[in-house]
């Protein structure tokens, strides 16, 4: 079984054909871990929406005897992964954060291999125009890349709605555009679903950073790039997710390096002739 709990739980769930129950307690304990692993199966069973017999036959459908033997295989990775068992949490606020932590402590091991994020940034990068999807709540993800990325690549699209979604992944694409890079975070619009649908049909690639590798639109994503929010606050804190995007940019900016020079360079000289910041 893989060292970190993520890539343990997620070894256990490839290539499994679970129910529609099984896949929301998949879904539940990969979205907190590693606190679920240590619940009662009646615990995750209330948690996740289900029924107790279904987190049995979610077990045995990983193939352990009882949900029991699935929590003994698990709970280890905790302890290898963090070096602990999970602290008392303090006020609510202090747990909110920890729960980002984790988050990040996740991402982090996940990025002991760096392959694929480094694979999207050169794809990205050769991509002219690139453009760039976010709806909703993700358009604050997809400006916040787009006005960073627009320093370094020559022709950045930034798509957040309205009715002309299809018009400006079209002019994209006829434009030379090989890829697209869509934020799609919860809730799932079933726009961006839609946008992803289309920018298939279009021929165009399509680079698709989540919260889970379970979601529903994930075969329209030819790189699917995940990383967990944080539920504990009245609105999701997208802290880990918002690091993911920047590392992808980075990547891109390794792609090409020289364009990526010049052109900062070039607006340097621009911001100090115009003065658009307050000096130091």
């Amino acid at each position: 079984m893989p060292g970190s709990l993520d890539e343990g739980l997620l070894g256990l769930l490839e290539g499994r054909h679970l129910s529609p129950a099984q896949r929301r307690i998949a879904q539940y304990m990969l979205d907190h871990l590693p606190e679920s692993v240590f619940l009662s199966s009646v615990e995750l069973a209330e948690r996740a929406g289900v029924s107790q017999p279904s987190v049995t036959r979610f077990a045995t459908a990983l193939g352990f005897s009882g949900y029991p033997d699935l929590r003994k295989a698990l709970q280890p990775l905790v302890v290898r992964s963090n070096g602990r068992e999970p602290q008392q949490e303090g006020n609510e606020f202090q747990s909110a954060i920890d729960t980002d932590i984790r988050r990040l402590e996740s991402l982090r091991a996940e990025l002991a291999n760096t392959d694929t994020v480094m694979r999207v940034g050169r794809s990205l990068a050769e991509s002219v125009p690139l453009p760039l999807l976010g709806l909703r709540i993700s358009s604050a993800m997809a400006r916040s890349f787009g006005y960073r990325a627009k320093r370094v690549h020559p022709d950045v699209r930034i798509i957040t709605g309205g009715d002309v979604v299809f018009d400006e992944l079209l002019r994209a694409k006829q434009s030379g555009a090989s890829w697209l890079l869509a934020f799609v975070l919860p809730r799932y619009p079933v726009a961006s679903v839609e946008a992803l649908d289309y920018a298939k049909g279009l021929g165009l690639r399509c680079a698709v950073i989540t919260d889970r590798p379970l979601v529903p639109f994930a075969h329209y994503a030819d790189e699917l790039l995940t990383s967990g929010v944080n539920d504990r606050f009245v609105f999701d804190s997208h802290v880990s997710p918002l690091m993911l995007s920047m590392l992808v940019l980075k990547a891109l900016v390794d792609a090409k390096p020289q364009r990526a020079q010049r052109r900062l360079e070039e607006f340097e000289r621009m911001a100090r002739s115009s003065r658009i910041f307050v000096p130091e």
